[in-house]
């Protein structure tokens, strides 16, 4: 915390009312882990502990740069769905099984903590997903978007599942559908959960900042010259001109003169 204070103090974008644009820079104190990501699972589950006071909330995760009017988001997955909490499914996968067997495959976490959470889920009755959950469409959640309004059922369904994050491991995508189905089985409550392309219409990716400041510089530009292309050689033979007709000559155009002839020698003795 002592660095992002650092960072957020020389910063150049932030004013003297801590805000940037229009959103004000709040830093969470005193926060109760000594890892990172079951730190980052206060602001995200618990919004309304620390903002009692906000009707709506919008969380997207610190490599996610927002791109839309959040009042849009708001009407697109809430509003008109007439739903009060709204997340997106995991673009691959959508079954909890597989969703840890993954983890376990990455290093997300070590492996006998991702057991043990996925057998006592077990015991409680997780089966793996099947057409029989419909219509819940997935069991794991993307996860890095949150679209919620801050009502009593919102704020348990966070509290519990948070409290999940607590007792096990921090991978909230685990424990996403056994709190979810807990709170169906006693109560007609329903969550959106939209496509990730959907998603995607409203956040971009981006980079942590401490990822972007280990990165090397980009190379300067290539300086590109004008090459001009030579001229066009033709292959093809000349095009020879036909030659034009001479008119006929006006001289011709005239009526030949009569020669003298026996005809007119006969006519000419008829006269004296």
């Amino acid at each position: 915390m002592k660095k992002q204070k650092a960072f957020l103090r020389n910063s150049s974008v932030l004013g003297s009312d801590k805000k940037v644009g229009l959103w004000r820079i709040i830093v969470v104190q005193n926060l109760p882990y000594s890892d990172p990501r079951r730190n980052g699972k206060v602001p995200k589950l618990l919004l309304h502990r620390l903002f009692p006071n906000a009707r709506y909330s919008l969380w997207i995760d610190a490599k996610l740069e927002l791109v839309v009017d959040p009042i849009q988001i708001l009407e697109r997955f809430l509003w008109r769905k007439n739903a009060s909490f709204a997340i997106s499914r995991h673009y691959r996968r959508f079954d909890v099984f597989v969703e840890a067997e993954a983890n376990k495959a990455a290093g997300k976490y070590d492996n006998a903590s991702i057991d043990f959470q996925i057998d006592f889920y077990k015991k409680e009755g997780l089966t793996p997903y099947s057409a029989k959950k419909l219509p819940i469409t997935s069991d794991v959640p993307e996860g890095c978007v949150i679209i919620r309004e801050h009502i009593p059922i919102t704020n348990l369904f966070t509290c519990l599942w948070f409290n999940e994050v607590d007792r096990f491991t921090s991978r909230d995508q685990i424990s996403f559908s056994t709190v979810r189905d807990k709170i169906r089985s006693k109560t007609n409550y329903t969550i959106n959960m939209f496509l990730d392309c959907e998603r995607r219409n409203f956040v971009i990716q981006g980079y942590h900042r401490d990822l972007l400041e280990h990165w090397s510089p980009p190379p300067p530009p290539v300086g590109i010259s004008n090459v001009h292309p030579p001229p066009l050689i033709s292959t093809s033979s000349p095009i020879k001109k036909a030659p034009t007709k001479r008119g006929k000559d006006k001289r011709s155009r005239r009526h030949r003169k009569i020669g003298s002839g026996r005809k007119d020698a006969s006519t000419s003795n008829n006269f004296v």
